[in-house]
Formats: structure tokens, sequence, C-alpha cells
């Protein structure tokens, strides 16, 4: 029964199939430039599933897996205000909350007041938190060296470069886009 639901779900076009689409449309399209941009945008949405299943097998969404990222990269003793936190992720401050709230619960971080400001908030990586991270982090690497297995030493550092070198057009291109736009929300 589910083999008919998924032979008449409706599929995703080929990249070529795409492509050549929207040269029928739009006359003036690249299709070198079409290529890369669809296959980035495809790439990084397919990663984003796979990450995201890898941290529900450790019970953490990709949400709570963002925020203990973000501590570990502040550096020990990974502590930051939420709102630093909301800001490095884009969030605004009242869904960093709710974030936080289930983190905290479930005991991947702390909340509590700054000794030295009491009106100010600290959230601190738990030892359960680091754990989750680590663990995912090795879930990752496994999944990273298996995408890039068909590319040589070279291969990778030369798409690295390149990525790299998009990545610099676009964030000075678009300096206010590291996290979420809320007129894309």
């Amino acid at each position: 029964m589910g083999d008919t639901a998924d032979a008449t779900a409706p599929t995703e076009p080929t990249l070529e199939e795409q492509i050549a689409a929207y040269q029928r449309e739009f006359k003036d399209l690249d299709p070198q430039v079409e290529q890369v941009v669809s296959a980035l945008g495809r790439l990084n949405r397919r990663m984003n599933v796979a990450y995201g299943r890898q941290t529900a097998t450790l019970g953490i969404s990709n949400a709570e897996w963002e925020v203990l990222k973000a501590l570990v990269l502040s550096g020990a003793p990974y502590r930051l205000g939420p709102g630093e936190i909301a800001k490095r992720l884009g969030l605004t401050p009242a869904a960093m909350t709710h974030r936080i709230d289930r983190m905290v619960a479930e005991g991947l971080v702390t909340r509590d007041r700054d000794e030295s400001n009491r009106v100010r908030v600290i959230i601190e990586l738990t030892d359960t938190g680091r754990e989750k991270w680590l663990e995912a982090m090795r879930l990752a690497t496994v999944f990273e060296e298996d995408l890039l297995q068909d590319l040589s030493g070279e291969e990778r550092g030369l798409l690295g470069e390149l990525l790299t070198r998009l990545l610099r057009r676009v964030e000075d291109a678009q300096p206010d886009a590291g996290g979420r736009l809320s007129d894309l929300e």
C-alpha cells in the first residue's frame, strides 16, 4: 500500500529537467550558472534533512543542535547570554526563550543569573549537552566523509576554496543575511 502512494507522489525534476524548463521559459538563462546554484540548493536541503535525522537519533532537534554549537563555538566555559545566542542564530529573543526552555528541561543547558549582573541571564552548556554535541559531530563526520569519498584530497581542497569564494561573495553582497531574515520567516 505504501508503494502505491510513493509511485503517485510527484517527484522533483532532475537538475537537467529543471534547467531545460527554465531555459524554455527564460531564454537569457546561463545553464552553467543555474546548474551550480540549483545543485548547491538541493545539496543544502538534502544535507539539512540528513543532519536532522542524525540529531533526531540523539533525541535533539536541529534547532537544539544550533544552540549547542553556538555555545561550543564560544569556547570554554561555554556560556552566553540568550540574546547573544539569538543574534548568532538569527532568531528573535522570543524564539530563543522557547528553545532554551526546552533545552533546560532536557538537561542540555542551564539558565542562571549572572552573579556580577543579576539582571543578565547566562546559558551554559551542561556535560549532557556537550556529550550530545560530540555525538552529533561523530555522526556528522561519518556522513561528511561518505559524502566526499569520491573526491581526492586535492579536489576537496579546491571545492572548499571555490565554495568559500562563493560564500564570501554572498556575505559581501548581503552582510545582514547571516541568520534567518524576518521577512522570510
